[in-house]
């Protein structure tokens, strides 16, 4: 889960997505959101368009028992899912960042949102 600072930066990007596409937006976090919404997106009318944001960093939490830890566990739920919304036929992209710093999501956005505009 991220910080609140980062939280409410999301949250304002949202709005920033909507304003540019007029079209709704949505965020949230995963792999928790695939319980909700995310089901809603896999398995509802095809008129979504999809960005996933995935960022390496972190400790990889060993979990008990198993020869991976969390972090391998969040990246494979978050490919299954793109896989699962792109073998269902919706626009789905993927940003990932390398770094492990979220905020140039952010950024990638905002710029792309700049493109979008002009």
């Amino acid at each position: 889960m991220p910080d609140d600072g980062l939280h409410a930066e999301l949250s304002k990007l949202q709005g920033e997505v909507r304003d540019a596409t007029r079209l709704a937006a949505t965020f949230g976090f995963g792999p928790r959101y695939l319980h909700s919404t995310g089901q809603l997106h896999k398995w509802w009318a095809n008129t979504g368009v999809f960005v996933q944001a995935t960022v390496d960093g972190g400790a990889d939490i060993p979990i008990p028992g198993q020869p991976y830890g969390f972090a391998t566990l969040f990246a494979a739920q978050a490919r299954g899912d793109l896989e699962v919304l792109q073998a269902r036929g919706r626009r789905a992209l993927r940003v990932h960042v390398e770094d492990g710093d979220p905020r140039r999501f952010l950024q990638a956005v905002r710029e792309a949102l700049e493109l979008i505009q002009t």
